[in-house]
């Protein structure tokens, strides 16, 4: 996808990320497709439906970067964000993916399932929405007039000693590969996939529901075709065809003038969807007065997630208003979208930004983050339900107990609470 100027190229992307992420908004409404949702079934039911299509989006998208990566049509090495940074920030990964997990089951879903929310008319999702946006915002943006962010305040000096140097690359094809790590990244990145899909259709129920299929593959297609995008569209020089960050680097040589010049060079790179930081991004774009140049990857696939879910609920008719039920609903959802906010920044993305499209890169740190949000997002549900049940009884400490009890990380000797 060559173009002859940068605006013109820079417009391809924009417009190429909407149109994915219009359709995987309206498919994910349509499928009820959702990682929280997914981890309530699971937890609660025992049903896997919907974490099987989870886990089949990570299958599509897993082997599609593999098999592109390899064949030189996908970068997903020199990414924003930089998933296979060979700082493993562990620590981070861990708390962030905690917090996010906690926070996703008290505001009743992720990013994604936010902006689906509010296209399907769910007002409190808009609050979620707009709190994500600010604490995400300044975690990376300093306050006015200063040069502090919320990171810098809150967790830099602390949690950042604790990452650990891993050298070029986190990733496995790397990390077990050396400099074999292109083969290696395609063997694993295959094995993986195909282990990934093999589980997810070994379920007569999975494959007997097509939304759940058909969720999870238009979800890690629409990851894939964004690496694919994002990779591809470039600019056609007098030396050679420059990428849109290659470009930027070079603008004051390239260029005849700052018309059309983005804010930043990062937001260019090679990249997928996510949706905690481009939710701070698009409250940074509104508040500038919709500034051309403040228009990014991440704040196009944020408004075509959205407009897709409210086509998709004006088609089906289920357009429907909801407002918080309770003062203790709101608290609720205020907290989930706060932790969110920090939680997801500090982890570098959620159940889509690493949970599908990191693990597709085979970062060790996506894998880290994934695990720690089912993490957070299951024992949240556990302390809900004993607190529930047993009231005034449960204590959260022996709510918590028994939640680790029933994951099968404590001994059943621990239990503090009888199961029901």
């Amino acid at each position: 996808m060559l173009f002859d100027n940068f605006v013109a190229a820079e417009s391809a992307l924009l417009w190429g990320a909407f149109s994915i992420a219009l359709v995987m908004g309206a498919v994910v409404n349509k499928t009820n497709f959702c990682t929280m949702g997914a981890v309530s079934d699971l937890v609660n039911m025992g049903d896997t439906g919907r974490m099987r299509a989870w886990l089949f989006a990570i299958a599509v998208a897993v082997l599609g970067v593999a098999i592109l990566e390899y064949a030189g049509l996908v970068d997903a090495t020199g990414t924003f964000p930089p998933y296979r940074a060979g700082n493993f920030v562990w620590a981070e990964n861990i708390l962030g993916g905690l917090m996010f997990g906690v926070g996703m089951t008290l505001a009743s879903g992720c990013g994604n399932k936010t902006l689906i929310r509010i296209g399907g008319g769910n007002l409190k999702s808009i609050v979620v929405f707009a709190i994500i946006g600010v604490i995400s915002y300044f975690m990376i943006n300093p306050f006015p007039g200063s040069d502090k962010t919320l990171m810098s305040v809150l967790f830099y000096d602390w949690i950042r000693p604790l990452a650990v140097d891993l050298g070029a690359s986190q990733d496995l094809g790397y990390v077990l590969g050396g400099d074999s790590a292109g083969i290696a990244r395609l063997l694993i990145g295959i094995v993986l996939g195909l282990v990934l899909a093999g589980f997810a259709f070994r379920s007569p129920d999975f494959r007997g529901n097509r939304d759940n299929m058909l969720g999870g593959l238009v979800v890690g297609l629409a990851v894939l075709g964004a690496w694919y995008l994002s990779t591809n569209v470039a600019v056609n020089t007098d030396d050679a065809p420059l990428s849109l960050s290659a470009y930027y680097q070079e603008w004051d040589m390239l260029a005849d003038s700052d018309e059309g010049r983005p804010a930043q060079g990062r937001p260019l790179a090679a990249q997928s969807y996510t949706f905690i930081n481009p939710l701070g991004q698009t409250l940074g774009f509104a508040a500038a007065g919709f500034e051309r140049a403040l228009l990014t990857f991440g704040v196009v696939a944020v408004f075509g997630v959205l407009l897709g879910s409210l086509l998709w609920s004006l088609i089906s008719r289920s357009f429907r208003i909801e407002w918080f039920r309770s003062g203790a609903d709101a608290l609720n959802h205020i907290i989930g979208a706060v932790l969110m906010g920090f939680g997801g920044t500090l982890a570098m993305g959620c159940t889509v930004g690493q949970a599908i499209t990191g693990v597709s890169t085979l970062a060790i740190g996506s894998m880290v983050t994934f695990g720690a949000i089912f993490l957070g997002s299951a024992l949240t549900m556990k302390v809900q339900y004993y607190k529930m049940v047993y009231e005034d009884e449960a204590t959260f400490g022996k709510a918590l107990i028994t939640g680790l009890v029933d994951l099968h990380l404590l001994p059943e000797s621990m239990r503090k609470l009888e199961a029901i």
